[in-house]
């Protein structure tokens, strides 16, 4: 009689244990895995589609930008901080056929004392509002950048 109910245990924990993966695996789908994390360098303007809270000087605030990987492409995650203290994030989306969206480029003439593959940029589009996102090098630090002759040549137009 005790063997009788061997395989129906046995089937049971390899059910539970498939049913456990496939949430798992799910989880990790929509939500995304997280791939990288950068910080915008404290010399760097804040993104124009973040506003400041008022009286709050720009050497209190940070902005952390990290990236996810999703079974739908990918999205970058701001979070904008006062003294450390979360107050507002920004999910986008690397799709371009919603708002807002992130497109990855490069310069076809990348400037001579970068590494390879750097200055790396992302064209970041939110409530119609775009500005340019720069990595410099292989490090967990991004820059905002204002270059005309950057903004020029990955075409995007300067506001």
């Amino acid at each position: 009689m005790g063997s009788r109910w061997v395989l129906p245990m046995k089937k049971l924990i390899q059910v539970r244990f498939c049913l456990k993966l496939v949430l798992l695996i799910a989880t990790i789908g929509l939500a995304g895995c997280l791939e990288s994390s950068f910080e915008l360098a404290p010399e760097s303007r804040l993104p124009k589609w973040l506003e400041a809270p008022k009286g709050v000087p720009r050497s209190d605030l940070r902005v952390t930008m990290d990236y996810y990987s999703t079974f739908s492409g990918g999205e970058f995650v701001f979070k904008f901080y006062d003294k450390n203290k979360f107050f507002n994030v920004k999910k986008i989306a690397l799709t371009t056929d919603e708002q807002p969206t992130i497109r990855t480029v490069e310069l076809k003439n990348p400037p001579a004392g970068f590494p390879k593959g750097y200055p790396a940029y992302n064209v970041v589009t939110v409530d119609g509002i775009t500005d340019i996102i720069e990595r410099r090098k292989m490090e967990p630090i991004f820059y905002v950048t204002d270059d005309p002759a950057i903004w020029k040549e990955l075409g995007v137009k300067q506001k």
